[in-house]
């Protein structure tokens, strides 16, 4: 730290204490995914001008990233907005006429088919054959039933057994087993096949948790997470412009991209000498390359010019540039988190939030896209799902390497083809997913081909003439898709993830009226699961119920979802991801919690 320079001036208190000063607080947000996004809005519409976005990567947006080829656009991180009834991102792209409807009753077997309205989903097994639709469905009205008991443990606070192993996977697997083995009058053929479809289902399944296996999954806190009622949407235009009307209003100098953070020195007990700013860039679009940082230049509107005083946060980027602020929000992901907490903080996190970021997990959940000249499927057939017969019997869903593939559950038909072309677009999650990101495109669509071929019997079947992957668990910046409740982890953990820094009597949750600032604006971004309290950060017809009052009483301000901490000390804000890129709304469930 010591070759860096400080930009900057100094000051120590905190966000509510800001109405002393002739100047505003600084707030640095770190990411420009969604969720550091929404933060920006919600600051910069309360009157807070000075606030900085520090985006890695070159562009915004986080893990949602939509490509355009030709005239159609892929999604390669969130896809659907799950759910309507008081979903937030319904709303915002609703208002703006971004939507495509996929309604309940249109869901493929498997609930990870989502992307044609017509047709059903063609279970195929290794040896070519088509599994028959009667079994197919007595298969997933079983399978179901199980399912839905997984949600009991927590909603009904059953207690889980020790067979279990309070594994989403065990439990799953063995009361499936159990039942198909003893049905009395089903013929043995027909009972190899469902027991082998039961690891074609996990597999779906480990892909929507975004889980290596479902057997890593918790039992006892699978069922706390729940999907929003109503249909399910796609965005034709590409889901990237959600987070671009997210961005409307966040001026250009505000985010900087190409900027990542080397480490969050926070509880700073030292001044730090007045240094050059940050220099504003100017007006334009925000996903463009950024170079270095540059410094020199005005103070932005409503900086603080006391010389005398201290930062309490010092945020050193890669480039050597260290930025002081009052207030950090991270938004960083679970897997960054669990690769570099120990550097990325100074001091070292709490015990508590370190045990946490440990207990709650994150995997990776990748699509491949294959692109035919013409397609080898019938019309009526909206997804290819592969059943290893051999499977039957195993307990596992750990492969070797070299046995990669046998992870991909299946590949899914995108609708319409006037729109898409003729493309497949395949699911694969786990370590298996690593070893894939690793291999180069050649490689796998020689692989993905040669399954094609394999499971429809065809041996006819081109190879695509296009192939377009994503790498979420390789990529530096996020490490994974998303989280989940992990064996040994709950909502808990998320909680504590998320509380605020540091941790003292002055930053506990308190009455608002200790605070000025906490009458307009809320220090702490406390998120709820409930995915309308989302509403605010992106501008949906609610946003009426998101700001707090003056008047507001502490009961109001929590069904508004927020905490509050009084005058002193509060740092860092945390946005805890619990998002499911694929599985919930846009990219988060729980939005933050300041620290």
């Amino acid at each position: 730290m010591q070759s860096c320079e400080s930009s900057g001036d100094s000051a120590d208190d905190p966000l509510s204490c800001g109405l002393r000063r002739r100047g505003q607080p600084r707030v640095v947000v770190i990411g420009a995914g969604l969720a550091g996004l929404a933060a920006a809005k919600a600051l910069l519409e309360q009157g807070f001008t000075n606030v900085t976005v520090l985006e890695a990567s070159s562009r915004i947006g986080g893990r949602v990233q939509s490509v355009k080829l030709g005239h159609a656009t892929f999604e390669l991180g969130a896809t659907w907005i799950h759910g309507s009834h008081g979903n937030p991102i319904y709303h915002l792209a609703e208002a703006n006429g971004l939507l495509e409807e996929t309604t309940d009753g249109e869901r493929s077997v498997g609930r990870i088919s989502l992307y044609s309205k017509n047709g059903v989903a063609c279970y195929l097994t290794n040896h070519g054959r088509r599994i028959p639709k009667d079994v197919v469905e007595e298969f997933s009205d079983l399978y179901n039933e199980v399912y839905n008991l997984t949600q009991e443990f927590f909603r009904h606070g059953k207690p889980v057994n020790a067979e279990s192993q309070n594994s989403v996977g065990v439990f799953t697997r063995e009361e499936v087993r159990n039942r198909i083995r003893d049905d009395p009058d089903e013929p043995e053929a027909t009972k190899r096949l469902k027991l082998a479809m039961i690891q074609q289902y996990l597999k779906v399944e480990s892909c929507e948790s975004s889980s290596h296996s479902m057997d890593e999954v918790s039992l006892s806190a699978f069922g706390e997470w729940t999907e929003i009622p109503g249909a399910h949407h796609i965005i034709p235009s590409g889901f990237m412009r959600v987070v671009e009307l997210l961005a409307e209003g966040i001026p250009a100098h505000v985010i900087q991209l190409g900027k990542p953070v080397r480490c969050v020195h926070w509880n700073q007990a030292s001044a730090r000498p007045r240094g050059p700013e940050i220099e504003p860039r100017g007006e334009g679009d925000h996903n463009h390359d950024a170079g270095e940082g540059s410094q020199g230049g005005e103070e932005p509107p409503g900086e603080r010019q006391d010389e005398d005083e201290q930062w309490p946060v010092l945020v050193e980027c890669e480039d050597c540039e260290v930025i002081p602020a009052d207030h950090v929000i991270v938004t960083v992901s679970l897997g960054v988190l669990k690769r570099q907490h120990a550097s990325f903080f100074q001091p070292g996190l709490p015990t508590e939030k370190v045990v946490a970021i440990h207990r709650l997990g994150i995997g990776t959940t990748d699509k491949i896209f294959l692109e035919f000249e013409e397609p080898f499927w019938g019309p009526e057939c909206n997804s290819l799902q592969f059943v290893w017969e051999d499977e039957a019997e195993s307990r596992t869903l750990t492969y070797p390497p070299e046995l990669w593939y046998r992870k991909i559950c299946g590949f899914d038909v995108l609708y319409p083809p006037e729109r898409y072309g003729h493309v497949l677009s395949g699911w694969i999650c786990g370590e298996e997913a690593l070893v894939m990101e690793k291999c180069d495109d050649e490689a796998v669509a020689e692989i993905c081909t040669e399954m094609l071929r394999q499971f429809t019997g065809n041996p006819n079947i081109p190879k695509p003439r296009r192939i377009l992957r994503s790498a979420w668990g390789s990529n530096p910046y996020f490490r994974g898709s998303y989280s989940y409740t992990q064996v040994g982890s709950s909502g808990a953990d998320v909680e504590k993830l998320a509380k605020p820094l540091p941790y003292t009597e002055s930053s506990k949750t308190a009455d608002i009226k200790g605070s000025r600032y906490c009458e307009s604006f809320p220090l702490s971004y406390q998120g709820s699961r409930e995915q309308h309290r989302m509403d605010p950060c992106l501008g949906s017809a609610e946003r009426r119920d998101f700001f707090l009052k003056a008047s507001d009483t502490s009961k109001e301000a929590e069904r508004k979802g927020w905490c509050f901490s009084s005058a002193h000390n509060q740092q860092m804000m945390f946005t805890v991801q619990e998002a499911q890129l694929w599985k919930v709304a846009g990219a988060l469930s729980v939005i933050s919690t300041s620290s």
